[in-house]
């Protein structure tokens, strides 16, 4: 339970982190972000499917693979459906923000808000479905790419907040408020599956196509937006492969 707590505040406080260096950086490069990004996308993707999806087909027996399949479809259209009322980065991320303070935009900033607020709550259950394995390698690598994958989310937060004219301490809450989601997700997750084991098989391979969502449909298009594709396509490789070194020594 304690590796459980730790790792709820780590991937709440990832986002915490990312609004504190928004702070900091209210200005980053597109080829800085979209190579962290990137590089976040590579480690979510092995995580996805080395600590969800491979371990949902060992522990669903002879038919496994059949019930992996149906649980990667069923968290990628759960994305999907949530997408069609709740548009994520990809969507609103182009705010036109300019330099002096105005409260024109504060409906379409709050909307983006709350978007990644929501989306973030099944990233949460990934983390905390990802314990039902029993391996902690594979929850430290699932846990570790939605870190990563935090921070940048956490930094983009704040620059279309603070120019709304909202005050800085009540835009970090806010920041920090998206993070809580993550949190509360990754409890649902935890104790979803210590009630039923039953469902664990299915549950991983529902966190692992939430993930393969969220990196094709959000985080790969972000990153191949501003001409800096191929960095981008290495920095994924790189995250990929160290994340695979990870779970190899860990697990």
């Amino acid at each position: 339970m304690t590796v459980v707590l730790i790792t709820a505040a780590g991937v709440g406080g990832a986002t915490v982190i990312g609004a504190l260096l928004g702070f900091l950086f209210k200005n980053i490069p597109h080829k800085f972000n979209d190579s962290i990004l990137g590089f976040a996308a590579g480690i979510m993707l092995c995580a996805a499917v080395v600590g969800l999806i491979l371990p949902s087909i060992e522990y669903g027996g002879d038919n496994g693979v059949w019930t992996t399949a149906a649980g990667v479809i069923t968290g990628a259209v759960f994305l999907n459906f949530a997408d069609r009322f709740i548009p994520h980065l990809h969507k609103i991320v182009g705010i036109d923000i300019e330099e002096h303070k105005n409260t024109q935009n504060i409906d379409k900033v709050m909307l983006f808000v709350m978007a990644i607020a929501i989306h973030n709550l099944p990233e949460g259950i990934a983390a905390g479905v990802s314990f039902g394995t029993g391996d902690i390698g594979d929850a430290i690598a699932v846990s570790t790419g939605i870190v990563l994958q935090n921070i940048p989310e956490g930094m983009v937060i704040i620059a279309p907040l603070l120019t709304t004219g909202i005050g800085r301490r009540k835009t970090f809450w806010i920041a920090a408020f998206t993070g809580l989601i993550e949190v509360v997700g990754t409890f649902i997750g935890y104790f979803a599956i210590t009630l039923s084991k039953a469902m664990l098989p299915f549950a991983l391979a529902f966190a692992g196509g939430t993930m393969l969502y969220v990196i094709s449909d959000e985080m790969i298009p972000e990153t191949h937006s501003h001409g800096y594709e191929r960095i981008s396509t290495y920095s994924l490789i790189i995250g990929f492969i160290i994340m695979l070194m990870m779970s190899f020594y860990i697990g």
